[in-house]
C-alpha cells in the first residue's frame, strides 16, 4: 500500500505563484490544491520538508478516522522503539484547529494509547494530528529544518541577488529529484543558488564573468564548507560539458540593459549545456527563450515590492 504524506505550509501573498509552481513540481499532489487558502498538499512523495523553504512539516499518515475515538485503536497498534520518547500534537493547519484547550484534550487522549514513555520537551518522535475535511488524520511528525536560513548570514552579498528563499525555491523548481542530477548556474553572482543546491545534496557548478563575483561567490561557499573551487570564471558562451538542469539569472544593471542579440546568444548556449532550465530576468525575454529552441512550461512573477522578476520554465 502506497504511504501518503501531508505537508503543510504557509506562504505570503506575494509569494503565492512561486510556492504552488514550487510544490507542484517537488510534491506532485495528490489533489488539486487551492494554495491562497490551504495550508497542506497531499502527496505520495516523501522529502526532507527542510528542502522547500514553505514547508512547515510532513505528517506520515498513520490513520484516519470521522472522530478522535477512531483513531485510539490505531494509536495502540503504533510500536516505538524500547524506551523512546514521544509526544503527540495537533498541527496549526487543516480545515479545522482546535483552541487550545480541545487541542490538549486530543492530544493527550490520543497519547494514552500509544505504548511508551511520554516526554514534551524533547522526545525522540512526535505524532501529529490534523482535520482535512470530515476526517481527522494521525501520523508521524517531522519538523521542517530551517538551518538553511543561516545562509542569508554570506560574508559577501548583492543588494539585487537572490534572496535565499526565492534561491532554494527555484532550485526545486530546477530540480526536483537531486539524485544523480548535475545543476548549473552559468551567472551566479555571489553563489546563493550554488549554495543552496549544494546544501540539498545536489552536484551543481556556478559560474560568473565578472572577477569579482566569482572572487565572492568563492569566499562565502568557503565559508559554508562548500568547495570553492565549484565557481569558474569567464563568458558562459564559452562553457562546455552537459547537465541535467540549470537555473540562469539574467545578468542586469539597473543603469544599462542586455543587449538582445546578447540574450540570445546567451539562451541558445544554455539550450546546449542543459535539457531543462528555470530561466529569471527582469526584462521580458521569453521570444529570445522561444527562439533558442526552448519549449516553455510555465511561467510566473515574483514581486518584492515594485521590483519584478520574470520566470520561464523551460525543455
Amino acid at each position: 500500500m502506497q504511504t501518503k504524506y501531508v505537508y503543510t505550509f504557509a506562504c505570503h501573498e506575494n509569494e503565492c505563484e512561486l510556492c504552488q509552481l514550487e510544490l507542484n513540481t517537488l510534491l506532485k499532489p495528490v489533489e488539486e490544491v487551492d494554495y491562497t487558502n490551504s495550508s497542506y498538499v497531499w502527496s505520495e512523495r516523501c522529502i526532507l520538508p527542510g528542502r522547500s523553504p514553505f514547508i512547515h512539516g510532513r505528517l506520515d499518515v498513520i490513520g484516519e478516522g470521522a472522530q478522535i475515538k477512531e483513531l485510539l485503536p490505531i494509536a495502540r497498534e503504533i510500536r516505538l522503539m524500547q524506551d523512546e520518547t514521544f509526544k503527540v500534537i495537533c498541527l496549526k493547519a487543516g480545515d479545522h484547529r482546535p483552541d487550545y484547550d480541545e487541542a490538549r484534550k486530543i492530544e493527550k487522549e490520543i497519547g494514552m494509547y500509544i505504548n511508551g514513555r511520554a516526554q514534551m520537551k524533547q522526545p525522540e518522535v512526535t505524532f501529529g494530528l490534523i482535520k482535512i475535511g470530515e476526517k481527522w488524520i494521525l501520523g508521524q511528525w517531522t519538523e521542517s529544518d530551517k538551518s538553511w536560513q543561516l545562509h542569508q548570514q554570506k560574508p559577501q552579498n548583492y543588494s539585487t541577488g537572490f534572496g535565499v528563499s526565492l534561491a532554494r525555491a527555484l532550485v526545486n523548481i530546477a530540480v526536483p529529484e537531486g539524485e544523480n542530477h548535475r545543476l548549473l548556474d552559468p551567472c551566479c553572482g555571489m553563489g546563493t543558488v550554488v549554495i543552496e543546491a549544494l546544501s540539498m545534496g545536489i552536484d551543481t557548478k556556478g559560474n560568473d564573468l565578472n572577477v569579482h563575483a566569482v572572487r565572492g561567490a568563492r569566499v562565502n561557499l568557503a565559508h559554508f564548507g562548500f568547495d570553492a573551487k565549484r565557481i569558474t570564471q569567464g563568458d558562459m558562451k564559452e562553457l562546455e560539458g552537459e547537465y541535467d538542469s540549470s537555473l540562469l539569472d539574467m545578468p542586469y544593471n539597473l543603469c544599462s540593459v542586455l543587449p538582445p542579440q546578447e540574450q540570445r546568444l546567451m539562451l541558445a548556449k544554455l539550450r546546449k549545456l542543459s535539457r531543462r532550465a528555470v530561466v529569471v530576468s527582469t526584462e521580458w525575454v521569453q521570444e529570445h527563450i522561444l527562439e533558442a529552441g526552448w519549449n516553455i512550461d510555465q511561467y510566473i512573477t515574483v514581486k518584492k515590492g515594485t521590483f519584478v522578476r520574470h520566470v520561464w520554465v523551460c525543455n
